[in-house]
């Protein structure tokens, strides 16, 4: 179904990519395109982290990136009627700022995070899963049964953390970059989507 100019946009979804790619991210586009086409009322942003803006490849600290989430959100709102419901959420790095977003106090519908890095390959003893929770709401995590950054069994255990309700889909055969998988991602977030746009 493509997007109808007469139907204005009820709610709003913000993208963030992960520490070595910016906005433009296939797996990020994709997503983008498919609500966009499937969810007509819903207005979708990719956005940057100040230091891809700024043009450097070493990622900011937390700070700074959550600061960079908060101010998404608001720009986001801005485009979006007063009490317009916002989902926010990205690949690996940027969901899981997205998360900490969360857990600190941001407002929003519901968390994304595709390929979250539960920890760096070969070091599952540095978790990043202390703040989970204080995660209260709806979440959907995706990830390659073979991603580095947590197995299957590691995201079971530790997802069973969050304070609220999740969906947890993993993609055989594929590990942390989901390549030649972005269609069927966005696909799993589109009815992911649809189904908590009802209950909001």
């Amino acid at each position: 179904m493509a997007p109808s100019a007469s139907k204005p946009h009820l709610a709003g979804l913000l993208l963030t990519p992960g520490a070595g790619t910016g906005a433009d991210h296939p797996g990020l586009v994709a997503i983008d395109t498919a609500v966009s086409e499937e969810i007509a009322t819903m207005r979708v942003v990719r956005m940057d982290f100040p230091y891809r803006l700024a043009g450097r490849r070493v990622p900011d600290r937390s700070p700074v990136l959550l600061e960079a989430v908060r101010r998404g959100v608001a720009d986001l709102r801005a485009l979006l009627p007063k009490g317009a419901p916002v989902v926010i959420g990205g690949r690996s790095m940027g969901g899981r700022m997205c998360s900490m977003a969360i857990a600190d106090g941001l407002d929003a519908a519901g968390l994304i995070c595709v390929s979250y890095p539960l920890h760096p390959p070969g070091r599952p003893d540095k978790l990043r899963v202390s703040h989970l929770p204080a995660v209260h709401l709806p979440s959907l995590f995706i990830s390659g049964a073979n991603d580095a950054f947590g197995s299957p069994d590691e995201l079971r255990h530790h997802l069973g953390a969050l304070g609220g309700p999740y969906d947890l889909s993993l993609i055989e055969g594929v590990g942390h970059d989901l390549k030649r998988c972005e269609t069927y991602v966005a696909a799993l977030v589109v009815t992911w989507l649809t189904n908590l746009l009802m209950v909001v």
